[in-house]
């Protein structure tokens, strides 16, 4: 009779534990990055809550996209995970396109401990839907011995505008034979670093589109257009060449999101040769030395059976780990946008390659000042468009006029 009541007494247990279980799938893309630092958040979870396992799907970044596409058009949500990583510049496109497919955390998360610009990125009507990561905070990074070469000190690269960046690259190219950046001129990228860190974009805050009058993107274009013009600027095409003309050292700086970091450090024999500054600002009323370039975060499904734990799981490694957040930037060099990390010991780490800079405070300090912009819902397809024009631009094509086009081009094809 005893040995009954405790099988039974065990076999309760063991249903409860199995009923109380909870998987968390996790769709992430990059093995080495997002992949890894979600198992690091995901094992650091699970070590406190036993009865959750997270299971983390690594996908190519177009396929996740794909998927999502498809799967919430056709409202088939049963094979959706319960956690998904989307890039900053397309959140808007599944917020307002699929609205009511995922699930708000307002009221769950403490954002003012992340950067400003992070969460109005993932806003919507007042409400916040993603849980912030990753950080392409920008900066300058330049060749001190090649500046010094040219009379510059690290004093002359701090605060500058981009036109002053143009007239230091055309003194650096004169007396050192050296091309100030790398750049391919159908690569929108820096071009995005310029207006945000002027507080526009493509969009207005109402998502209409801001292409014809967008003083700060014409001002932009003009500068993208003379950091070729004046060849201070070597042409390159895809990442390896761009890398390696930094790499090489046929390049003086290059201006980017923090994540550049490790492939900079990859160059031999320039240890102690590196700085970082602020970025260049566009010289336009409000503009400031912090900008953006890349990153993503975290979204919550609300068709997932465990939303809740998710969005706990989310917000208790993510959300205010700040050891979590040292350890990966040790392992994976992931700057994250939650500026309480700025506080721990790896932020505070001199970097000998940097001579010795404290580069992780210093980006965590930029992040903080990044202005906040509406990417809207078709980045790259203005991206695109305007690209396409970029050749008659190098040619002289007035600025405005190209941009009157492209709003008209635009307005049949998104709108």
């Amino acid at each position: 009779m005893m040995k009954g009541i405790l099988a039974s007494a065990v076999g309760l247990a063991c249903f409860s534990q199995a009923a109380m279980a909870k998987d968390i799938t996790v769709w992430a893309w990059d093995p080495n990055f997002n992949v890894a630092i979600m198992e690091e958040a995901a094992q650091r979870y699970e070590a406190a809550n036993p009865g959750v396992d997270v299971k983390v799907v690594d996908f190519a970044k177009a396929d996740i996209e794909q998927k999502l596409h498809t799967m919430l058009a056709s409202g088939i949500t049963s094979a959706l995970p319960d956690v998904v990583l989307i890039e900053d510049y397309n959140a808007q496109k599944y917020l307002q396109s699929y609205p009511g497919s995922f699930a708000p955390m307002t009221k769950a998360i403490d954002y003012s401990k992340f950067a400003p610009y992070k969460v109005n990125v993932m806003t919507v009507d007042g409400e916040v839907y993603g849980l912030p990561f990753d950080t392409g905070v920008s900066g300058l990074y330049y060749r001190t011995d090649i500046l010094e070469k040219a009379g510059f000190s690290a004093q002359d690269m701090h605060n500058i505008t981009w036109d002053r960046f143009i007239e230091i690259g055309k003194q650096v190219k004169e007396k050192t034979g050296v091309s100030m950046l790398g750049n391919n001129p159908s690569d929108l990228g820096l071009l995005r670093v310029m207006i945000q860190g002027a507080g526009s974009w493509y969009f207005n805050a109402d998502g209409s589109l801001n292409i014809k009058d967008n003083k700060e993107l014409a001002e932009g274009l003009r500068i993208f257009r003379d950091l070729h013009r004046t060849e201070i600027a070597r042409p390159t095409i895809g990442w390896s060449e761009w890398v390696g003309s930094v790499n090489s050292g046929a390049v003086a700086s290059i201006t980017t999101g923090v994540w550049i970091t490790a492939s900079v450090k990859a160059g031999e024999g320039q240890e102690g040769n590196w700085a970082v500054a602020p970025t260049p600002r566009l010289n336009v009323d409000g503009a400031v030395n912090s900008s953006n370039l890349g990153g993503s975060s975290w979204y919550v499904l609300n068709a997932s059976k465990v939303k809740d734990t998710a969005i706990d799981f989310l917000n208790d490694t993510f959300g205010s780990d700040k050891d979590f957040y040292e350890e990966i930037l040790k392992t994976q060099g992931a700057v994250g946008s939650y500026l309480p990390a700025g506080n721990t010991t790896a932020y505070q780490y001199q970097d000998s390659y940097f001579n010795n800079q404290q580069i992780y405070s210093d980006f965590n300090k930029w992040a903080a000042d990044i202005p906040a912009v509406n990417y809207g819902m078709y980045t790259y397809e203005v991206d695109s468009a305007i690209a396409a024009q970029m050749p008659s631009i190098m040619q002289g094509a007035p600025i405005d006029k190209v941009l009157e086009s492209v709003e008209q081009q635009l307005k049949y094809q998104i709108q």
